[in-house]
């Protein structure tokens, strides 16, 4: 089983990235060092827990993708779809209901 610290930066910096989130924007928004995120990043540094439940929550990433790097699928974007809905208020899952039933119908 491959060490998670060694994967952990890379997976942690390819979500931020593809969320086009700079190191300032998201040191800023979990409350930690623009050093401690490049740290974690790019030197295998361990976040504590609660850093690293904040890294997961704003990137939106799965839990899995960290544990679990091995078996990533093409359900990641379902989960990041999930993770999104969940954030969302009575309005905006209103708004999401009907965009998906109106792409279902052009099926």
């Amino acid at each position: 089983m491959p060490d998670i610290s060694d994967q952990l930066g890379s997976i942690l910096k390819n979500a931020r990235k593809s969320r086009k989130l700079t190191r300032d924007q998201l040191s800023e928004k979990i409350h930690i060092s623009y050093r401690y995120l490049t740290a974690i990043e790019n030197e295998n540094k361990k976040p504590s827990y609660d850093v690293l439940f904040k890294l997961i929550r704003e990137l939106g990433i799965s839990a899995n993708e960290i544990f679990y790097p091995e078996s990533q699928s093409n359900e990641t974007q379902r989960d990041l779809l999930i993770l999104l809905l969940n954030q969302c208020g009575t309005y905006e899952l209103d708004v999401a209901t009907a965009t998906v039933k109106a792409l279902l119908k052009r099926k």
